[in-house]
């Protein structure tokens, strides 16, 4: 069973920045695909960014292209969100998740693991 563990959240001003990291339990988290998802206050989990296996591939949900960035360093077991010029509308719970097969998907459903999420607030 793989524990993931965010943090880096909190509040932050529109157009400032927050990195997000979160920790794997296992040395295996070098084979999965991992994925940021978010859910705002009365909203459905909705997905952020993905990052294959090896890091080779990336895929952003089109609101946060260009200000927003997804990482990972498998010698740290750790995935990183670099988020920049943030919006009010960012504000949210965010997921890290991790699927055992290492290629992106966007689908909630697809991913096997999931961390208890950090909170980050935008305010205008």
């Amino acid at each position: 069973q793989v524990q993931l563990g965010e943090s880096g959240g909190g509040l932050v001003q529109a157009g400032g920045s927050l990195r997000l990291s979160c920790a794997a339990s296992e040395r295996t988290f070098s084979n999965y695909a991992m994925g940021w998802f978010r859910q705002g206050p009365g909203k459905e989990r909705e997905f952020v960014a993905a990052i294959s296996w090896d890091g080779g591939s990336t895929y952003y949900e089109d609101s946060v292209k260009g200000r927003f960035t997804i990482s990972r360093d498998n010698a740290k077991n750790t995935v990183y969100l670099q988020m920049n010029s943030l919006k009010p509308e960012d504000t949210a719970v965010y997921y890290c998740a991790a699927r055992v097969i290492g290629y992106i998907t966007t689908t909630v459903e697809k991913y096997d693991y999931w961390g208890q999420g950090t909170q980050v607030a935008v305010s205008s």
